[in-house]
């Protein structure tokens, strides 16, 4: 790429211009005398029709003139056209030059504002780089913590988990040894009170019944808590609460245990008096005697 040297017809500044700057500059230029020559030229030749035409109007009117007259004049001609074209074309140039300035002038400023804006340019791209950089390290730092947040309340919920199994299955082995215990402890008693009640008093026979209602619960449901009615309140015989596989309270039964010969409707008038007392859910009527039209097993209303 070359360079193209303006000088300045006022300051004698010489201007540097990149071929790629200068040449649409130095195009219109050209143009522009180009354009200013040709009406020059369209006024000269305009001009010398005119002297033609007096040339030869003058030609008519004075042939007799002698020959040194005529390359007089002739000459004067050339040299008046000579000096038109020169003013011209001096016109043009200093004109040229002018707009070439001025055009120098606007390039400065231009490149100027280039660089400004370079400079701008680049200060925004570093700031968005760096903020671009610091959303980055925000999000890994967003994700790390949700990590370790999640690491941790898995280790705890594995712990949690690990534990409460521990103790329900530590409690439900003490509870079905416990059970166990009490199931060994119904069968000695079971047994002493058969023996008994083969030797014992009507007393004792009433009593047989309702323990062994009571033993035969517990050794049935484990998971469950039977407890007797103490012995001169009024009541039924049995209480069941009935336990869950989970540990929780599922409902209460209650129980109550005739041995008598003759069914008596007043029993499930009070057994229900009893349900609504103890506040159970099921009441259960077991009698040696059954109602009529009973085999086995039936829900009578009250």
């Amino acid at each position: 790429m070359t360079d193209t040297t303006i000088t300045c017809p006022t300051c004698k500044t010489e201007i540097h211009l990149t071929e790629s700057l200068a040449a649409p500059l130095i195009e219109a230029a050209r143009q522009q005398f180009e354009e200013k020559l040709q009406e020059k030229d369209a006024e000269v030749a305009r001009r010398e029709q005119e002297l033609q035409t007096k040339e030869r109007q003058v030609a008519d009117a004075k042939r007799t003139l002698e020959q040194q007259v005529a390359e007089q004049v002739e000459q004067q001609l050339r040299t008046e056209r000579s000096r038109l074209v020169a003013d011209e074309s001096r016109k043009a140039k200093l004109a040229v030059a002018d707009q070439l300035e001025a055009k120098g002038r606007e390039l400065r400023e231009l490149q100027g504002v280039l660089v400004q804006r370079d400079v701008k340019l680049a200060e925004a791209q570093k700031a968005q780089a760096d903020l671009l950089r610091k959303q980055r390290e925000l999000d890994d730092a967003q994700r790390e913590l949700e990590l370790t947040v999640e690491k941790r309340v898995q280790a705890t919920l594995t712990t949690v988990r690990t534990q409460a199994k521990q103790d329900a299955e530590e409690s439900l082995m003490l509870k079905v040894e416990e059970k166990e215990q009490t199931i060994k402890s119904m069968q000695h008693t079971i047994e002493e009170l058969k023996r008994k009640s083969e030797q014992g008093s009507e007393q004792t026979q009433g009593e047989v019944p309702e323990l062994l209602l009571e033993a035969l619960l517990s050794a049935r449901f484990p998971l469950d808590t039977v407890e007797p009615v103490a012995k001169g309140r009024t009541g039924a015989d049995v209480l069941q609460r009935v336990t869950g596989p989970t540990g929780l309270p599922c409902g209460s039964i209650l129980w109550e245990s005739k041995s008598t010969q003759h069914w008596s409707k007043d029993w499930l008038v009070k057994l229900r008096d009893d349900q609504r007392s103890a506040k159970a859910d099921v009441a259960i009527l077991v009698t040696r005697t059954l109602p009529k039209d009973v085999e086995s097993f039936a829900v009578v209303a009250a």
